[in-house]
């Protein structure tokens, strides 16, 4: 049987002329108009279309709204399209099991396909899947993001990224030794990797570079204390999902290590991350389409104001293309001039999640808010997580229990909550360690911040 192989299903030094990497990319994309942007923009939207057209998902989803191919003449007209979002997905897949619709697998000559899950950290997992080109463009993403950075070959770089059916953890490694020259260690989580055995890794084979989520890498930097490795780990930069924490707790925790924000979904890859300056997360615009959408209305959002983030991969027009994906993640744009020189837009990173918003007296609350107004103090180690309920009445409150190590006052935290909040909620101290159970940051990519104990 005549096939091609992973590598002859796509022109990988044409990739990297399209989308380059390192002094390249720099080049490049200091050197570019926002019109020229924009042109580059359209080819590639216009190419994703034509494919987009071809895929059952899309067919039903654009029909249904009376849109045909010849409505959409440009990027401009992007806005005519409905979005989608995982909930689409999950139909999709319970109506064409086991993979859905919205891939364009094909027959027997389908392309080499790569198949992940999610996490299911919002529900059910989610099947992903990439064609060659989708997924190494993606890992290139992340590669380019690490080495303008700072990540270079002399590096030893340690993951903390799940594996399993997991694509986090895979697509890191990808773009690592793909792309970066550097050593790469695939350490996992503390399931795969315990955190014991994870600190004597950085120790015994000089980790410069951390990778992953910032709760667990902050808590790394605790059980490498507890065994006297810190002074052997020489930490430079970690490279996680900053969000709305402040980074200054975890380089301390790592002595000093510069760490950097960015910003992705299993279904698009990175979408935005910081450069050399941390002066806010550059949007990948040759390659993500990025809009911020009212949480309500669906409208645009004006500049500086927050929306929920619909991307559109311009560059995966082979399986599973992302056209108007609604991540319900929310940032909002961040305007002026940027330190870098750089074309793309910047973004101020993930800021909460629409769809995990706790509405309180009329106050919208995003759980993931409290790590920041928590952050460098010695009293409390940042870890926390949130109970909503919901009385008889029909009155919902939310208790708010905080790992302390002794010595907080606990109505002055209620009230530095109230006031960061916008809204009172009550507060319950447990000592160090005794989230664990409920958070499961051991286990989970993305430790559980938000119980929901309100009945449907």
């Amino acid at each position: 049987m005549t096939f091609p192989t992973y590598f002859e299903a796509f022109d990988a030094k044409q990739m990297l002329q399209d989308y380059p990497v390192g002094d390249a990319f720099v080049a490049r994309y200091t050197g570019m108009s926002r019109d020229e942007l924009h042109a580059l923009q359209n080819e590639r939207f216009l190419k994703l279309m034509k494919r987009g057209w071809e895929i059952p998902f899309y067919q039903r989803l654009w029909g249904a709204k009376g849109i045909e191919a010849a409505d959409i003449r440009g990027l401009e007209d992007i806005v005519k399209l409905p979005v989608y979002d995982k909930t689409d997905l999950m139909a999709s897949i319970a109506a064409h099991p086991p993979y859905g619709d919205f891939a364009g697998l094909g027959g027997a000559d389908r392309p080499p396909t790569i198949f992940h899950t999610t996490s299911g950290t919002t529900g059910r997992p989610q099947a992903l899947l990439f064609g060659p080109k989708g997924r190494e463009i993606t890992n290139l993403l992340v590669g380019r993001m690490y080495r303008w950075q700072g990540v270079s070959p002399g590096d030893v770089v340690q993951s903390v990224y799940g594996h399993g059916m997991i694509n986090g953890g895979h697509y890191i490694r990808e773009a690592v030794m793909h792309f970066t020259n550097s050593i790469f260690l695939s350490a996992g989580t503390g399931i795969e990797t315990r955190s014991i055995n994870q600190v004597g890794l950085m120790a015994d084979f000089n980790v410069s570079v951390l990778v992953g989520f910032i709760d667990y890498i902050r808590k790394l930097a605790e059980v490498a204390e507890a065994e006297g490795l810190l002074d052997r780990i020489n930490i430079k930069m970690i490279c996680g999902h900053l969000g709305t924490e402040d980074r200054s707790s975890v380089e301390k925790a790592w002595g000093g290590a510069k760490a950097y924000d960015w910003y992705g979904v299993g279904d698009t890859g990175s979408i935005a991350g910081e450069g050399p300056e941390r002066d806010g997360l550059y949007v990948w615009e040759d390659a993500q389409y990025l809009e911020l959408l009212d949480v309500d209305t669906g409208a645009a959002v004006g500049a500086g104001d927050t929306g929920d983030m619909v991307v559109t991969c311009l560059f995966k027009d082979d399986i599973a293309p992302c056209i108007r994906f609604n991540t319900h993640d929310i940032t909002h744009e961040l305007t002026g001039a940027n330190q870098t020189g750089m074309a793309f837009k910047r973004i101020a990173g993930f800021k909460g999640r629409s769809d995990n918003m706790v509405k309180l007296r009329g106050i919208n609350v995003f759980p993931h808010a409290i790590g920041s107004l928590i952050e460098n103090r010695a009293d409390l180690t940042g870890e926390f997580v949130c109970h909503v309920s919901r009385d008889a009445s029909g009155r919902d409150d939310m208790q708010v229990t905080l790992e302390s190590r002794g010595g907080t006052d606990e109505t002055q935290l209620a009230g530095l909550l109230r006031q960061g909040l916008g809204v009172e909620v009550s507060v319950k101290l447990v000592g160090a360690g005794e989230t664990a159970t409920l958070t499961q940051i051991d286990v989970r990519q993305k430790p559980i911040r938000l119980i929901d104990e309100r009945k449907p």
